[in-house]
């Protein structure tokens, strides 16, 4: 049975590794059942933080203004893992964002890990809920915070410390670390004519963003401006000989 890991939990903008960014990472180091270290940092997503996730976790874009990118903390998050096979609920979900964000960056992170999810889903009684939380309170664990990412990193290995007590020496195949497998491609960098073309249809259509465009991917600015199209219109040809003399309109909003 795998009893030396690193659990880990994300909180991000939303569900999807390429339309949503990480907003904060916990992680814990576990060597032989015992916790070692652990890391934790808020990350930068440079967009506006959704409200449903905001109620959700309660982090809220002020608190991560100041934050690092995910590009400044991946090396360290690479190195804290290195040698461990993951833990997590749903780790595959946690695995993904890391992926996509190692991908971009050209870090290699393949890894082994082990899903409490599943395994609640094993051995929990069929009527009982599984996710995190109602996983732990049926086994007696009460975790410090809901929806943050160091608290869940806990909760999890604290989870696979109840689920190994009570089911290990039965069901030990159950507790061996598996290969995990999340295809990612590497986002392409953002021209300088993607990023004019999207700051000229912010000002013709008096488009107000929080965005950080300079840190958006071609990718994330392609589909930025096929939905302002979508929803404003192009820009016609008649106002496109002078960018200055956009006809002025009511401020809209854009995430």
């Amino acid at each position: 049975m795998t009893t030396s890991y690193v659990a880990v939990d994300l909180e991000t903008t939303g569900i999807g590794t390429k339309t949503e960014k990480i907003t904060e990472i916990g992680m814990v180091k576990v060597v032989d059942g015992t916790v070692v270290d652990t890391y934790h940092t808020m990350v930068n997503p440079y967009r506006p933080i959704p409200e449903r996730v905001v109620e959700l976790t309660g982090i809220t874009d002020d608190m991560v203004k100041d934050a690092p990118g995910i590009e400044e903390v991946l090396p360290a998050v690479v190195e804290f893992c290195e040698g461990f096979p993951l833990l997590g609920h749903q780790i595959i979900f946690d695995f993904g964002f890391l992926t996509q964000a190692t991908v971009n960056a050209k870090i290699k992170f393949q890894k082994e890990g082990i899903d409490t999810l599943k395994l609640c889903r094993y051995l929990m009684p069929g009527e009982e809920k599984k996710n995190l939380g109602a996983a732990c309170a049926y086994f007696g664990i009460t975790p410090e915070t809901a929806h943050r990412a160091l608290s869940d990193a806990m909760s999890a290995h604290l989870l696979y410390g109840k689920l190994m007590e009570k089911f290990g020496e039965s069901r030990s195949d159950l507790f061996e670390a598996k290969p995990l497998v999340f295809k990612a491609k590497k986002e392409r960098p953002a021209t300088k004519r993607q990023k004019q073309h999207l700051q000229d249809l912010l000002k013709y259509h008096r488009i107000v963003t929080t965005i950080h465009i300079d840190k958006m991917s071609g990718n994330e600015i392609s589909r930025m401006i096929d939905k302002i199209i979508f929803t404003h219109g192009r820009i016609p040809e008649t106002a496109r000989s002078s960018r200055d003399s956009y006809a002025a309109e009511p401020d809209r909003s854009v995430t």
